[in-house]
């Protein structure tokens, strides 16, 4: 069944992909994921569990490291949805390279809302949206209707997004509030700037984002607060072994990431 165009509260500029995401992430190259290495965190590990055997959908896959690091992690089947072709494309280049066909790595070009229309199957034991998706997207229940759509009776959907908290801390230390918490209103300069949009962040704060999925019919299972960050957010995080970001020894600590899991019961 074809799809619909991506739609216009997605961001809006699906064709922009920086190919520097494969050439390098955490610090390290293309070569080494090739030879092994995944970009799987290790909250995200020990919050989804065992995949050996279980079909896993994402959400926003961009050139596909993660969702491919799953397939390397067990997971049965694979699927990565992307609004952007060149994204989509590099990672079908990159799961042939590794020698994961279509029948364990299928990766397609979409708008996230049009997710339950052109995925492959019609469900899946995971659903799982990464960090840096909600922001992008306004209409936040759309989106976990459309996830929990495709969520296997026992299945779940795991989400990783950075805390709405650091959108409201200066840049540089992360400890004073600059912006406003409870205003609904778009940022006047955004803390995220990100070339793949021209739209700018909407605001999620994490109450929204729990009730837009018990809504969705999910049982939420778990929410979780994570004092590390993916990228030097603010200058005064620390790298904590090879990727993770923490604060400095002696400032506050702070939540950068939350993570959430739903059922279908």
């Amino acid at each position: 069944m074809p799809h619909s165009p991506i739609a216009s509260d997605e961001w809006s500029d699906p064709d922009a992909f920086d190919e520097q995401d494969l050439d390098a992430f955490d610090g390290h190259g293309l070569d080494a994921f090739r030879y092994g290495q995944d970009t799987i965190r290790e909250i995200e590990v020990a919050e989804v569990g065992d995949v050996t055997d279980r079909s896993l959908l994402h959400l926003r896959c961009r050139s596909g490291l993660d969702t491919l690091s799953w397939a390397r992690h067990g997971a049965s089947y694979v699927v990565g949805i992307d609004s952007s072709e060149p994204a989509v494309e590099a990672a079908r280049e990159l799961a042939a390279d590794l020698g994961l066909g279509p029948d364990r790595a299928a990766f397609v070009a979409a708008g996230l809302y049009d997710a339950a229309v052109v995925a492959p199957d019609t469900e899946y034991d995971i659903v799982h949206t990464g960090a840096g998706t909600l922001s992008r997207l306004p209409d936040l229940r759309r989106w976990a209707e459309t996830a929990a759509s495709l969520v296997a009776p026992g299945g779940f959907l795991h989400l990783a997004e950075f805390h709405p908290l650091t959108g409201f801390l200066d840049d540089e230390t992360g400890e004073r509030v600059i912006r406003d918490y409870v205003s609904r209103d778009p940022f006047d300069e955004s803390p995220y700037e990100d070339p793949d949009f021209d739209v700018p962040p909407t605001r999620h704060p994490i109450g929204e984002v729990v009730t837009a999925v018990a809504d969705a019919g999910l049982h939420v299972d778990f929410l979780h607060e994570h004092d590390i960050s993916l990228f030097q957010r603010f200058g005064s995080l620390e790298p904590r072994g090879t990727g993770p970001r923490r604060p400095s020894n002696g400032g506050p600590g702070i939540p950068l990431l939350y993570s959430l899991g739903a059922t279908k019961l």
